[in-house]
């Protein structure tokens, strides 16, 4: 089983050089740290903030240097920062190649519910729903029950969605899936983990055939 870290290790490999990356709060903020050496890629903040680098070591945080979820962060060498309106519009022409979010819920058709829970209070929608409309690709980091235990890979979100049939591929710690016309398609599994797990724990229309490969991180 993978921890969130080993989730964002594994989301790492779907970077590609030259690659406009968008990374959300939670999980997807940790693959900044394990970006494959060699390998360039810019990250974009949507609060203003093209060039963003790893997170900052202990006792040299910059409070004024943040990424959208208030977590400081640092600058890689030709960074640049902005305002929001002009980070939105980079983001609405379609200038970012992969968006990493987290969610609430995924559908096996592809939508996503990330924003908000009904009596919950929140302080906006924040930059996703323009994400999901306008990246080329997406790829959520979840675990893929909530705290009852209750599987978030489902046949239809009940919650407010964020965008319709936009999600690609899920990464959860029981393993990596893409989203297709026939469902999530399990590519690989992780470790220790059993493919009867994966089934019971996934509502959505699942699909297990072919060779499972085990997750490398």
């Amino acid at each position: 089983m993978l921890d969130k870290f080993g989730i964002a290790k594994r989301i790492a490999q779907e970077l590609r050089d030259g690659y406009y990356v968008n990374l959300g709060i939670g999980i997807p903020t940790l693959v900044a740290n394990y970006i494959p050496e060699g390998m360039e890629v810019v990250l974009q903040s949507e609060n203003g903030l093209l060039g963003m680098g790893a997170f900052p070591f202990e006792g040299e945080e910059d409070p004024d240097l943040i990424n959208a979820g208030k977590q400081t962060v640092t600058m890689v060498n030709g960074a640049s920062i902005f305002d929001s309106a002009t980070s939105f519009g980079m983001i609405r022409a379609g200038k970012v190649d992969l968006t990493v979010l987290g969610a609430m819920e995924v559908s096996d058709n592809g939508d996503i519910a990330n924003w908000k829970i009904p009596g919950k209070m929140v302080k906006g929608m924040g930059g996703a729903m323009d994400l999901v409309a306008s990246a080329k690709n997406i790829i959520v980091a979840m675990q893929h029950t909530n705290k009852a235990g209750e599987s978030k890979l489902l046949p239809k979100c009940s919650l407010p969605i964020t965008g319709l049939g936009c999600v690609k591929k899920v990464v959860t710690e029981l393993g990596v899936f893409d989203i297709t016309e026939r469902g999530f398609e399990l590519k690989e599994i992780a470790p220790g983990v059993s493919i009867e797990e994966v089934k019971a724990k996934t509502l959505g229309r699942l699909v297990v055939e072919g060779d499972i490969k085990t997750v490398s991180v």
